[in-house]
Protein backbone atom coordinates (compact mmCIF):
# COMPACT_ATOMS: atom_id res chain seq x y z
CA UNK A 1 0.00 0.00 0.00
CA UNK A 2 1.84 3.52 -0.85
CA UNK A 3 1.77 6.61 1.56
CA UNK A 4 -1.22 7.95 0.73
CA UNK A 5 -3.38 5.39 -0.24
CA UNK A 6 -4.76 4.69 3.38
CA UNK A 7 -5.15 8.82 3.59
CA UNK A 8 -7.59 7.86 0.48
CA UNK A 9 -9.24 5.32 2.29
CA UNK A 10 -9.86 7.19 5.12
CA UNK A 11 -11.28 10.15 2.78
CA UNK A 12 -13.62 8.05 0.91
CA UNK A 13 -14.70 6.87 4.33
CA UNK A 14 -15.47 10.67 5.19
CA UNK A 15 -17.23 11.23 2.20
CA UNK A 16 -19.60 7.82 2.63
CA UNK A 17 -20.18 9.61 6.54
CA UNK A 18 -21.29 12.55 5.36
CA UNK A 19 -23.85 11.31 2.83
CA UNK A 20 -25.33 8.65 5.60
CA UNK A 21 -25.72 11.71 8.41
CA UNK A 22 -27.10 14.08 5.29
CA UNK A 23 -29.84 11.05 4.36
CA UNK A 24 -30.61 10.45 8.56
CA UNK A 25 -30.70 14.54 9.04
CA UNK A 26 -33.42 14.28 6.21
CA UNK A 27 -35.41 11.21 7.79
CA UNK A 28 -35.56 13.29 11.01
CA UNK A 29 -36.44 16.32 9.16
CA UNK A 30 -39.57 14.70 7.33
CA UNK A 31 -40.49 12.27 10.37
CA UNK A 32 -44.11 14.10 9.99
CA UNK A 33 -44.10 14.34 6.44
CA UNK A 34 -48.13 12.45 5.70
CA UNK A 35 -47.84 13.90 2.41
CA UNK A 36 -45.25 14.52 -0.75
CA UNK A 37 -45.00 15.20 -4.06
CA UNK A 38 -46.67 12.11 -5.22
CA UNK A 39 -49.25 11.98 -2.71
CA UNK A 40 -47.68 9.74 0.03
CA UNK A 41 -46.03 10.15 3.02
CA UNK A 42 -42.34 10.56 2.75
CA UNK A 43 -40.59 7.16 2.47
CA UNK A 44 -37.32 6.81 5.01
CA UNK A 45 -33.51 6.79 3.03
CA UNK A 46 -30.99 4.36 3.52
CA UNK A 47 -27.70 5.67 2.14
CA UNK A 48 -26.26 2.58 0.70
CA UNK A 49 -22.58 1.83 0.07
CA UNK A 50 -19.47 -0.66 -1.45
CA UNK A 51 -16.05 -1.26 -1.09
CA UNK A 52 -14.27 0.82 -4.03
CA UNK A 53 -12.04 -2.07 -5.30
CA UNK A 54 -9.33 -1.55 -8.43
CA UNK A 55 -8.07 -4.76 -10.14
CA UNK A 56 -4.40 -3.71 -10.41
CA UNK A 57 -1.26 -6.16 -11.64
CA UNK A 58 1.24 -7.16 -8.75
CA UNK A 59 4.54 -7.19 -10.00
CA UNK A 60 6.11 -9.50 -7.79
CA UNK A 61 3.82 -12.60 -8.81
CA UNK A 62 2.93 -11.27 -12.10
CA UNK A 63 -0.85 -12.12 -10.87
CA UNK A 64 -3.94 -9.54 -10.87
CA UNK A 65 -4.95 -8.65 -7.35
CA UNK A 66 -7.79 -6.49 -5.59
CA UNK A 67 -6.86 -3.52 -4.10
CA UNK A 68 -8.64 -1.78 -1.90
CA UNK A 69 -9.72 2.07 -2.42
CA UNK A 70 -12.14 2.94 -0.07
CA UNK A 71 -15.53 2.65 -0.11
CA UNK A 72 -17.76 4.02 -2.19
CA UNK A 73 -21.77 5.44 -2.15
CA UNK A 74 -23.59 3.51 -4.63
CA UNK A 75 -27.13 5.32 -3.84
CA UNK A 76 -29.87 6.44 -1.78
CA UNK A 77 -32.52 3.88 -1.36
CA UNK A 78 -36.33 3.60 -0.18
CA UNK A 79 -36.86 1.61 2.92
CA UNK A 80 -39.72 -0.21 1.77
CA UNK A 81 -40.95 -0.98 5.11
CA UNK A 82 -45.09 0.01 5.75
CA UNK A 83 -46.27 3.09 6.35
CA UNK A 84 -47.17 3.66 10.01
CA UNK A 85 -50.86 4.32 10.66
CA UNK A 86 -52.07 6.47 13.53
CA UNK A 87 -55.61 7.13 14.46
CA UNK A 88 -56.93 11.45 13.51
CA UNK A 89 -60.46 11.78 11.87
CA UNK A 90 -59.43 15.81 11.63
CA UNK A 91 -56.48 15.26 9.62
CA UNK A 92 -56.92 15.94 5.86
CA UNK A 93 -55.00 13.13 4.62
CA UNK A 94 -57.00 10.78 6.87
CA UNK A 95 -58.89 7.82 5.01
CA UNK A 96 -62.26 6.73 5.31
CA UNK A 97 -61.86 4.85 8.71
CA UNK A 98 -59.89 8.10 10.30
CA UNK A 99 -56.71 6.58 9.86
CA UNK A 100 -53.81 8.93 8.63
CA UNK A 101 -50.24 6.81 6.88
CA UNK A 102 -47.12 8.32 8.81
CA UNK A 103 -43.85 8.06 7.21
CA UNK A 104 -41.50 4.84 8.03
CA UNK A 105 -39.11 6.94 10.11
CA UNK A 106 -38.31 6.01 13.77
CA UNK A 107 -36.88 8.44 16.12
CA UNK A 108 -34.97 5.76 17.84
CA UNK A 109 -33.48 4.02 15.07
CA UNK A 110 -32.34 7.26 13.44
CA UNK A 111 -30.84 8.70 16.21
CA UNK A 112 -28.93 5.34 16.67
CA UNK A 113 -27.90 5.01 13.22
CA UNK A 114 -26.52 9.12 13.61
CA UNK A 115 -24.55 8.14 16.58
CA UNK A 116 -22.86 5.09 14.78
CA UNK A 117 -22.02 7.35 11.77
CA UNK A 118 -20.51 10.00 13.90
CA UNK A 119 -18.43 7.50 15.51
CA UNK A 120 -17.32 6.10 12.25
CA UNK A 121 -16.77 9.30 10.81
CA UNK A 122 -14.90 10.65 13.89
CA UNK A 123 -12.66 7.14 13.47
CA UNK A 124 -11.85 8.63 10.00
CA UNK A 125 -10.74 11.63 10.71
CA UNK A 126 -8.59 10.16 14.03
CA UNK A 127 -6.85 7.59 11.73
CA UNK A 128 -6.21 10.88 8.98
CA UNK A 129 -4.83 12.51 11.94
CA UNK A 130 -2.60 9.30 13.04
CA UNK A 131 -1.31 8.87 9.39
CA UNK A 132 -0.29 12.79 9.06
CA UNK A 133 1.64 12.51 12.29
CA UNK A 134 3.35 9.60 10.63
CA UNK A 135 4.02 11.22 7.62
CA UNK A 136 5.58 14.40 9.83
CA UNK A 137 7.75 12.30 12.04
CA UNK A 138 9.00 10.46 8.76
CA UNK A 139 9.94 14.14 7.36
CA UNK A 140 11.88 15.13 10.79
CA UNK A 141 14.27 11.92 10.95
CA UNK A 142 14.88 12.14 6.71
CA UNK A 143 16.65 15.93 8.32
Amino acid sequence: MGAFSALRISASGLSAERLRMDTIASNIANINTTRGENGQPYRRKVAVFKENLSRELDFNTGKMVNTLKGVKAVGVVDDLSPFRKIYDPTNPDADAEGNVSMPNVNTLNEMADMIASTRAYEANVSAITSEKNMFSKALEIGR
